[in-house]
């Protein structure tokens, strides 16, 4: 399965489990000029920017350690430009999912790991 495909498979499992636990997908895909944001999602009080890791089972990083300081900064000012250009009104969150697949003949398995409330904008001061 190729990088894109696998990222692909990662993020509509993790829509559909948003979905399941009453989320509504407002966005995929959302690019800025300071980077992406796999899913926005919301519910009655939160919108979520949700950072999907895509791995097959035994990579050397986990899709959670691969979130760095320096992704988790560019998610923040990517979801600052989508909240300019799409008030809400909502508390903003910033959750991580990892997907792990294994590759078992003609079947992918997977198994999620969801953080709620991963990290925060607390060490972020500057201004778009």
């Amino acid at each position: 399965m190729d990088r894109a495909l696998m990222g692909k498979f990662g993020e509509d499992r993790i829509c559909n489990y948003l979905i399941r636990k009453g989320y509504t997908i407002t966005c995929r895909n959302y690019f800025s000029r300071f980077g992406e944001v796999d899913i926005i999602a919301e519910n009655n009080d939160v919108i979520t920017f949700v950072e999907v890791k895509t791995r097959t089972t035994n990579c050397m990083v986990t899709g959670i350690e691969a979130v760095t300081k320096s992704k988790q900064k560019k998610i923040i000012k990517t979801a600052q430009d989508y909240l300019i250009k799409h008030s809400c009104g909502k508390q903003p969150r910033f959750d991580i999912a990892q997907v792990e697949i294994k590759l078992e003949e003609d079947r992918k398995l997977c198994r999620i790991q969801y953080i709620d409330n991963a990290f925060d904008a607390s060490n972020i001061f500057s201004i778009l």
